[in-house]
C-alpha cells in the first residue's frame, strides 16, 4: 500500500524510519547492508567545526538491555565530512540530515555557517543539544531552555530546516521543547541517551574511561515513550522524531502512537546493521494488515482515543 510522504516542517520523508546519529559513523557504512535511499533519511554522526579526539577508552559497555557509550563525539570536523562522508552518502542516494554539536553557541554558529555552503546537498540539520556547555556553567544546553533557544537561533544562519535533539535527563523537557520551537526549530528529536554508569565489581572502579556515559537501547524505551507523549500533549502542532529502544515494528509504532511523526533506529544496528530496513518492512506490513493508508493515522493516536480501524 503506497502512502503519502511524511512532512517534518519543510522536509518530506518518503518513509517514517531513519537512522539515529552516532550509531554507524556518518551513515554511508550502512549502504553495504541495505539501500539507504529506501529509508526516510540518514542522520549523521554529530559534527563540529573542529576536529575532536573524543573521550578516553573504554568507550562502550553492554548492559542487560542496552548499551552505555562514552565515545565523546570524536570526529574529523565539518570540512572533512563535506569532502568525504557527504560524498559517500550522495553516492548511496541517501537523504542526509547532518547532526551538529559544539561546546558554545559560537561553535554551533560556525558549523551551521559552513553547512550553509552545502544546503542544497543536506535536507536538514539535527542540532544535538545534549552537549556540555563549556562556555558557561558546563551543564548540557538541553537542560536550559534559554541556552537551547539561543543555539537554535544561531543555527538559522545555515538556511536549513532545524531539528533540536533533546535530553530526557531533565524535568523541564516540555519547556525546552517549547523554547526551541519558538526559536525556529521545525521539529524536536526525542530522546537522546539517559546518563548512566557501570562499575567493575572486580576492581571497584568505573568501567568507562569518562566514568559516565549515555544509556541507549531497550532499557530507555519507556522513557522515550513518556517524553514523546508529554511533549505531544503540551505542543500538539510540533513535529516530533522519536528515538529510544526501537527494535521492532511494535516499538516503532509505540513511539508514533505517543506522538512521533517518524522514528529513528540506533542501538539495534549494533546487533543487526540491517535493523532500520528490517523494521521499516515490519512496520509497513503492520500498517497494511490494519488497513492504515496514512502514517498520520498512527501518529498521536494515543491522544485521540486510540487506533481506529
Amino acid at each position: 500500500m503506497k502512502r503519502d510522504p511524511i512532512s517534518i516542517g519543510t522536509v518530506e520523508l518518503a518513509q517514517p524510519i531513519l537512522t539515529a546519529s552516532g550509531t554507524a559513523g556518518y551513515g554511508a557504512e550502512f549502504d553495504e547492508y541495505f539501500p539507504l535511499r529506501e529509508i526516510g533519511a540518514v542522520v549523521t554522526k554529530s559534527i563540529a567545526h573542529f576536529e575532536w579526539p573524543g573521550n578516553a577508552a573504554p568507550r562502550l559497555h553492554p548492559t542487560d538491555s542496552g548499551m552505555l557509550n562514552s565515545v565523546g563525539l570524536q570526529g574529523g570536523g565539518v570540512r572533512s565530512f563535506i569532502e568525504n562522508d557527504l560524498v559517500a552518502l550522495e553516492r548511496a542516494q541517501a537523504k542526509v540530515v547532518a547532526s551538529i554539536w559544539g561546546h558554545s553557541i559560537d561553535d554551533y554558529l560556525q558549523v551551521a555557517r559552513i553547512l550553509a555552503d552545502v544546503r542544497d546537498r543536506v535536507a536538514a540539520i539535527e542540532v544535538n543539544l545534549s552537549c556540555p556547555n563549556l562556555g558557561g556553567d558546563h551543564a548540557m544546553f538541553s537542560h536550559d531552555a534559554t541556552l537551547s533557544a539561543k543555539v537554535i537561533e544561531a543555527c538559522q544562519v545555515s538556511g536549513l530546516p532545524l531539528w533540536a535533539k533533546l535530553s530526557p535527563n531533565t524535568s523541564r523537557l516540555v519547556d525546552i521543547a517549547r523554547a526551541v520551537s519558538s526559536a525556529g526549530a521545525q521539529a524536536v528529536t526525542l530522546v537522546n541517551t539517559v546518563i548512566g554508569m557501570a562499575i567493575d565489581t572486580e576492581t571497584g572502579l568505573p568501567i568507562l574511561g569518562n566514568i559516565r556515559g549515555g544509556l541507549s537501547g531497550s532499557a530507555i524505551h519507556p522513557i522515550a515513550v513518556r517524553c514523546i507523549y508529554d511533549v505531544r500533549a503540551a505542543l500538539p502542532e510540533l513535529k516530533i522524531i522519536g528515538a529510544g529502544g526501537v527494535t521492532s515494528a511494535e516499538t516503532a509504532v509505540e513511539l508514533m502512537l505517543a506522538g512521533a511523526d517518524a522514528v529513528q533506529v540506533g542501538t539495534a544496528t549494533f546487533a543487526n546493521p540491517k535493523a532500520p530496513f528490517k523494521i521499516l518492512k515490519q512496520l509497513t506490513k503492520w500498517a497494511d494488515a490494519r488497513g492504515i493508508s496514512d502514517w498520520s493515522g498512527i501518529t498521536s493516536a494515543a491522544h485521540r482515543g486510540g487506533l481506529k480501524f
